[in-house]
């Protein structure tokens, strides 16, 4: 019997296949998108489950909404490699971005700016 992750990876991996089939989806940015979410999840190791879920959610979602966005600002032309660099690097940039926000003296900031 395969173990319970082999499975879901199989089963998560059928369904984005066949979602990518489907009329209206962009097929290639799909499949870059659910590539840069695996990456991301098979490289948090540190995280637990319901964290690496999110962040393949998360991933995936963002990856595939900004594909096309990177494809028109960027001399990249596939939207499948766009989505999938924006998938891999949807989760690190926003996290160090809360991290900053969070380190940053908003009050002083604003009295430095009046």
């Amino acid at each position: 019997m395969a173990e319970p992750n082999t499975t879901t990876a199989a089963a998560l991996s059928a369904a984005i296949g066949l979602a990518a089939l489907a009329p209206g989806i962009d097929g290639n940015a799909l499949i870059g998108a659910f590539t840069g979410a695996a990456l991301v999840v098979v490289t948090s190791r540190d995280i637990g489950v319901v964290r690496r879920a999110a962040y393949m959610l998360i991933s995936l979602v963002m990856g595939y909404l900004a594909a096309p966005e990177i494809v028109d600002a960027t001399p990249i032309h596939s939207t499948g490699v766009a989505a999938f660099f924006a998938a891999a690097l949807v989760i690190t940039v926003t996290l160090q971005l809360i991290e900053r926000i969070k380190s940053i003296d908003l009050l002083a900031w604003l009295k430095k700016g009046s």
